[in-house]
């Protein structure tokens, strides 16, 4: 069902390889946050150590292992995307200040004051905002950036630069469906945004309403202008657990100044003013707000998508948080790559990709409109252990939980008939009786 083979490795490392992927399968915690091996592994420092020689293994490249990822993603695009696919693109810090075995740590502006910084790709359907698989990754070192991108390492840019680059790559990947690329506010730059609509990219991002445009043949301010406009009644939505309202109203603006340009060179802040073309685009503007009318959140989104409603451009922008469901799946609620002892950014970087391609599973499990899709979902769920909130049928990270579980168990009853298994259980885990009252 799921294609997962690397056809450019041997087969030793094509089993190696889909084995981590079962094995990741699983939530781990913070004191135990290395993979699990199946019972099928009779020794599990044979699991460790097979794991630990596929991710130093310098033939097992970045490119190799997204490639699983992007023959996915082609097949789920077909079906799950109508007009376009979404790209979401944003930072994560993984932080390991405690880690002095990765030399190649960077200084991270978090909490945690070294580690690495994960920019991810993430595709989502047009039509339901269901993650389909992350389509690049970069992890910056203290010796480089690994991206998928390239089989060397790339040096060190501005994220906007690296983000520039990261979006011509998908372009040319060819996924079958035009690419709206969505970013947050650090995106909210003149200058790229017209370096974007120079190459013909599709965007939305976020801006503020500081920035000065050319409104109705006037010069403004855009905070000046959104109170200006007519706002409709878009959908009902859920914000911080409560529900609430959602308002769009739009209007068109030119951005019309010269780009303000900031680099860091040498350890010196330089500023460079560069002029450019009026770029003409849409403001969309979306509120949030209660059912008393206060407003409870505002965006305020840039986009050159022509052809789709402010509602869609507000709710393709309302799913871009979906990418920080993805980082909280490999951070806290899943994987806790922060706690990973792998020693190096490259074996970092190749287990953040077996890691993707265990998510992409569970993804599809949780999307499948499939006849026993319902009841497959509801197992795992009993499986983990997990208890749900009312009226919700499942979590990602109990469908993890619970396939780990059910795995083990089809592995054991490779080894065991089910009668073996209950009379080990009654030897060794005998039950109390209930008595009847």
């Amino acid at each position: 069902m799921y294609a997962i083979e690397l056809p450019d490795l041997d087969p030793r490392l094509q089993r190696r390889y889909e084995r981590l992927v079962r094995e990741h399968m699983a939530v781990t915690n913070d004191l135990a946050a290395g993979l699990r091996a199946l019972p099928e592994m009779k020794d599990s420092f044979a699991a460790a150590q097979g794991a630990w020689r596929f991710y130093r293994n310098p033939r097992v490249s970045l490119s190799a292992l997204m490639g699983p990822l992007l023959r996915h993603a082609r097949g789920a695009i077909a079906t799950q995307c109508q007009d376009y696919v979404l790209a979401v693109h944003d930072w994560s810090a993984l932080g390991f200040a405690k880690h002095e075995s990765k030399t190649d740590r960077v200084p991270l502006n978090t909490k945690r004051p070294a580690g690495y910084e994960l920019l991810t790709g993430l595709l989502l359907s047009d039509q339901t905002g269901d993650p389909l698989a992350p389509v690049y990754q970069e992890l910056t070192t203290a010796d480089g950036v690994l991206s998928t991108r390239s089989n060397r390492r790339l040096p060190q840019r501005a994220h906007l630069d690296s983000l520039t680059l990261a979006q011509a790559h998908l372009e040319r990947l060819e996924l079958g469906k035009p690419i709206v690329h969505i970013v947050d506010a650090e995106a909210d730059s003149v200058g790229y945004l017209r370096r974007w609509q120079a190459k013909k990219q599709r965007f939305v991002t976020r801006g503020d309403d500081v920035r000065w445009v050319q409104w109705k043949g006037q010069e403004s301010q855009v905070g000046t202008i959104w109170p200006q406009l007519a706002f409709r009644f878009s959908r009902q939505v859920e914000y911080h657990g409560r529900a609430a309202q959602q308002y769009v109203a739009e209007t068109e603006v030119t951005l019309h100044r010269p780009a303000r340009e900031h680099r860091l060179v040498k350890g010196r802040h330089v500023h460079r003013t560069h002029k450019g073309p009026p770029l003409d685009l849409r403001l969309v503007v979306s509120e949030v707000r209660d059912k008393t009318g206060q407003v409870l959140a505002r965006w305020l989104l840039w986009t050159n998508v022509g052809g789709v409603s402010a509602e869609t451009i507000a709710l393709w922008y309302y799913w871009r948080w979906r990418i920080e469901s993805y980082f909280k799946l490999l951070k806290r609620a899943g994987h806790h790559v922060e706690q990973w002892q792998q020693s190096c950014a490259s074996a970092v970087a190749r287990r953040l990709l077996v890691t993707a391609m265990a998510c992409v599973v569970v993804w599809d499990l949780a999307r499948s409109q499939a006849p026993d899709a319902s009841e497959a979902r509801k197992l795992l769920v009993r499986l983990s252990g997990r208890l749900m909130k009312r009226g919700v049928e499942f979590t990602q990270p109990a469908l993890l939980a619970g396939m780990w579980v059910l795995l083990a168990m089809l592995d054991t009853l490779e080894d065991y008939t089910q009668e073996e298994l209950r009379q080990l259980a009654a030897q060794f885990l005998p039950l109390p009786r209930i008595e009847s009252g």
